[in-house]
């Protein structure tokens, strides 16, 4: 844990000075300011941006893969997103003499040297610190049973650590494992105790605190899943789990009105700057089959009220044999084949958003067929009509698109975490994610 802020804390350091570096370079060269004059406060605007891009997409986060093409793209999107907002803070809302003011150029060529650099000591720390993890240990104290299910879900979601596995009934193999850690003889990534871990003696569980501050990440299950996963297991769901802390979005009044108010600014802009992009896509989908542009169909909205959604026809007219769509599935049109890629077939549901029935982000609007289904089977399913659904998001951008219903569980457990741990900051990730998605067609 104290390693994992130490990293962080590095990244930031570097982020910052970095940042100066590159602005300044920049304007000596492009000739706004005299080499060795720094430019320091102008730059607190750009840096709160930075700083706040990499928050969201996880970028000081030990977990995340800086290695992969998917967080390249969303660290560049990311930039661009900061750089956007840069160049609008300096050129349109701020007003008298500013040094960034002086030139474009700077900002832009500014940011586009600060991309690659800022990722390559990125994958460096990365690629350093996978090499010492590679290693450690995530050792379970709980039952049998529920290690084998902890196992599994660990290769699920791609783990490579070990897994020790330690019986609260065998008191020896408790006591032997947890000097190796306090020895430092094992490195343990993090210690996870299953939440009614109740057969732990009293020495056992104050070694466990004492490693805990001693700087040991250790964690209850749901707790890992939560940190590590960002999602809720559904192992934890009750009737009165809505009961404990968390669900802002539903028990403070301000923010579901200032959600809405984004709601409609964001849904007013888009139908009305995207009239002419609609246009060209109404009129694909019509020269494809000659047939509707537009697919509408019952889903269920916040507090199991039905109403009726609107997207771009994907599909051949009156084809709905299967309620889920499948890879290579022939039903799916010309066109729409690129829409679902790149998710413009959800555009229309900006008049859904505006009308009140849905959000921007929040729980997929699901089928009223398919809810009475999945209510029937999955326990406290209903609790993901505590918030309107949404356009995008905290599923749809970490789970993909789901066939069948193991994979509406999977989403639940994303959709979950989302209406419990909701924020203004989770709603920015989620956007430059599902941008990430759309530009690399990611959707189905």
């Amino acid at each position: 844990m104290i390693k994992q802020r130490k990293v962080a804390l590095a990244l930031l350091f570097l982020d910052l000075l970095v940042l100066v570096i590159v602005f300044n370079l920049t304007a000596w060269f492009r000739g706004i300011a005299f080499p060795g004059s720094w430019i320091l406060g102008p730059l607190l605007v750009p840096a709160l941006l930075v700083l706040t891009a990499f928050y969201l997409i996880d970028g000081y986060k030990t977990q995340t893969d800086m290695m992969s093409l998917d967080y390249t793209s969303e660290h560049i999107i990311a930039l661009l997103a900061a750089l956007v907002g840069t160049l609008l803070f300096t050129f349109v809302f701020l007003t008298g003499e500013y040094p960034l003011q002086q030139s474009r150029g700077v900002v832009a060529l500014s940011f586009l040297a600060y991309m690659p650099l800022s990722l390559a000591y990125r994958r460096t720390a990365y690629a350093a610190g996978r090499a010492g993890r590679r290693d450690r240990s995530l050792v379970f104290v709980g039952d049998a049973q529920n290690a084998a299910i902890f196992s599994q879900e660990c290769a699920l979601m791609g783990s490579s650590h070990p897994i020790i596995y330690v019986s609260t009934s065998e008191e020896g193999e408790v006591d032997e494992v947890l000097r190796k850690v306090e020895r430092g003889q094992m490195e343990a990534e993090a210690i996870i105790l299953r939440e009614n871990n109740r057969d732990l003696r009293a020495p056992i569980s104050q070694r466990l605190v004492d490693l805990y501050f001693r700087g040991v990440p250790t964690y209850t299950l749901e707790l890992f899943h939560q940190v590590y996963w960002r999602k809720i297991p559904l192992y934890r769901l009750n009737q009165t789990w809505l009961f404990q802390e968390g669900f802002k979005i539903a028990r403070e009044p301000v923010f579901e009105r200032l959600k809405r108010l984004s709601d409609i600014v964001f849904s007013l802009s888009a139908l009305t700057a995207g009239a002419p992009l609609f246009a060209v896509i109404a009129f694909a989908i019509w020269c494809d089959d000659r047939g509707p542009v537009l697919f509408r169909q019952t889903r269920i909205g916040r507090n199991r009220v039905p109403f009726r959604i609107f997207k771009f026809r994907t599909m051949r007219a009156n084809d709905g044999t299967d309620a889920y769509t499948k890879i290579g599935d022939n039903r799916i049109t010309r066109i729409g084949k690129f829409l679902r890629a790149s998710r413009l077939d959800e555009l229309p549901q900006m008049l859904n958003v505006l009308f009140g029935d849905m959000s921007l982000i929040g729980p997929r609007a699901e089928w009223d067929k398919l809810v009475d289904d999945y209510e029937a089977k999955i326990p406290c399913y209903h609790f993901r009509h505590l918030v309107k659904p949404g356009i995008t998001g905290w599923a749809q951008v970490n789970y993909p698109y789901g066939a069948n219903l193991e994979d509406t569980l999977r989403k639940l457990e994303y959709d979950l975490y989302y209406i419990r741990h909701f924020s203004f900051l989770i709603d920015a990730s989620i956007v430059l994610k599902t941008i990430h998605i759309m530009l690399f067609g990611k959707g189905r």
